[in-house]
C-alpha cells in the first residue's frame, strides 16, 4: 500500500471540492483549479477529507495511487496558501527590473530579455537580483521558474547565472598555467 496514497487530504475551511465525470474542481480563497484525474482511481469526498483508493494492485494503479493523492493535496494547498519559487541572479551586471506585469532581465547578452508571465502567474522583483514567481498551480510555478532559469543557467567556473534560492552550484577548478 502506498504510504502517501493512503493518507487522507484534509479540506480546510473556505475550500469547496467537487468531483464529477473524472474532473476534480477545487475552489478556495486564492482561486479555482480544475484537473482531470485518471478514471481508474477512486476518489471519495467525505465531510472535510478526500481519500484516494486504487481498484487493484497492478503496477499502473500502484504508481497512480500516491501521485493522484499528491496532485489533489497540491491543488488544495494552492488555493489556500499558493506556491512560490525564488530565483537569484548571480553575476556582475545581472539584474532584473519590473515594469507593469513585464519583467526585463539584463544577463550579459547584447540585448535585454523580456518575460511576460502567463495567466495565473505573478512575478515580483523584491531586489534587482531576485525574482519571486507566485501562483496557485504548483506545476505551472515550477515550469515558469525552470524556463526563466534556462535562459542563463549557472556555469560551473564562476557560478554566474540564474539559480534557485538555495541551489548549490558545483564549482570546477579552472586551468592552471605551465611552470
Amino acid at each position: 500500500m502506498s504510504r502517501i496514497g493512503k493518507k487522507p487530504v484534509v479540506i480546510p475551511n473556505g475550500v469547496e471540492v467537487k468531483y464529477n465525470d473524472g474532473v476534480l474542481t477545487v475552489k478556495g480563497p486564492k482561486g479555482t483549479l480544475a484537473r482531470e484525474l485518471h478514471p481508474d482511481m477512486i476518489i471519495k469526498i467525505e465531510e472535510n477529507t478526500i481519500t484516494v483508493e486504487r481498484p487493484s494492485d497492478n503496477k499502473l494503479h500502484r504508481s497512480l495511487h500516491g501521485t493522484t493523492r499528491s496532485i489533489i493535496n497540491n491543488m488544495v494547498e494552492g488555493v489556500t496558501k499558493g506556491f512560490e519559487k525564488t530565483l537569484e541572479l548571480v553575476g556582475v551586471g545581472y539584474r532584473a527590473a519590473k515594469s507593469g506585469n513585464k519583467v526585463t532581465l539584463s544577463l550579459g547578452f547584447s540585448h535585454p530579455v523580456e518575460i511576460v508571465p502567463e495567466e495565473g502567474i505573478e512575478i515580483d522583483v523584491p531586489a534587482n537580483n531576485k525574482l519571486v514567481i507566485k501562483g496557485i498551480n504548483k506545476e505551472q510555478v515550477g515550469a515558469v521558474a525552470a524556463k526563466i532559469r534556462s535562459i542563463r543557467e549557472p556555469e560551473p567556473y564562476k557560478g554566474k547565472g540564474i539559480r534557485y534560492e538555495n541551489e548549490v552550484v558545483r564549482r570546477k577548478v579552472g586551468k592552471t598555467g605551465k611552470k
